[in-house]
């Protein structure tokens, strides 16, 4: 692989686990990014916020496990399919990833209702698309409507033999048809239909709440001392 340049932050609050300091890897941004280059780098752990990209690089901390599903191997539990059920009648129409107002008043209403105390729910429009667009990678915009109108946006990279799951939000009144859960079982099927072989969906972290809910997609692998490893036999070693 080539020689990539990377930096490490200093410490700062960890954003998952309370009382914990973090610090990440990046990639030194006068490195020309491909996606190519970001599909390997993806094996191997990272992920990109906006055109950053970055791998965790705590000392004293290895709680944040990259996660991905092997799409054609996927099972939707008892709660999965229920979901789908529910939106049966919910449409998706793609879209590029370029800044719309009804998306992103959509995601401070999100950002409001999920994590008001944070600084996402005061974005403002060029910090909103720079999160979420890159100015090199193949990004798509995936919007699902329930009843004639935008209900959730699920933010999709796409590679030659793999998706990643960027980001979703969506309008909290539709809370009950399950938006982010049918998001990335859409996401599942659809990368299954395009042959793609796997759909990353960022970090797993066991003790976090807004993390921990990704081990419900089985079954999931999970990039732990620079492998690959089933979630059944990490559970098996984590139970002894």
């Amino acid at each position: 692989m080539t020689s990539i340049p990377l930096f490490i932050t200093g410490d700062h609050s960890c954003s998952y686990l309370d009382r914990e300091t973090a610090r990440s890897a990046f990639v030194h941004p006068a490195f020309r990014i491909t996606p190519a280059i970001y599909a390997e780098l993806l094996k191997h752990g990272f992920r990109r916020s906006g055109n950053d990209v970055y791998t965790p690089q705590c000392p004293q901390c290895s709680a944040c496990i990259p996660v991905r599903i092997p799409v054609a191997r996927f099972k939707p539990n008892r709660q999965q399919k229920r979901c789908r059920k529910k939106n049966a009648d919910t449409q998706v129409v793609i879209k590029p990833a370029v800044f719309e107002p009804a998306h992103y008043d959509m995601y401070l209403r999100y950002q409001n209702s999920r994590h008001p105390d944070g600084s996402m729910a005061r974005t403002g429009p060029e910090d909103y698309i720079d999160f979420l667009g890159s100015e090199w990678c193949d990004t798509l915009f995936a919007e699902f409507s329930i009843a004639g109108e935008p209900a959730a946006v699920a933010v999709i990279d796409r590679f030659a033999h793999a998706w990643s799951a960027v980001y979703t939000f969506f309008d909290p009144k539709f809370n009950a048809f399950s938006p982010g859960m049918y998001a990335v079982l859409w996401q599942i099927e659809e990368a299954r239909k395009q042959q793609s072989e796997f759909l990353y969906l960022g970090y797993w972290i066991k003790n976090c709440r807004k993390m921990v809910y990704k081990s419900a997609y089985q079954p999931l692998q999970l990039y732990i001392e620079q492998e690959w490893r089933e979630f059944s036999d990490y559970e098996e070693v984590d139970a002894t």
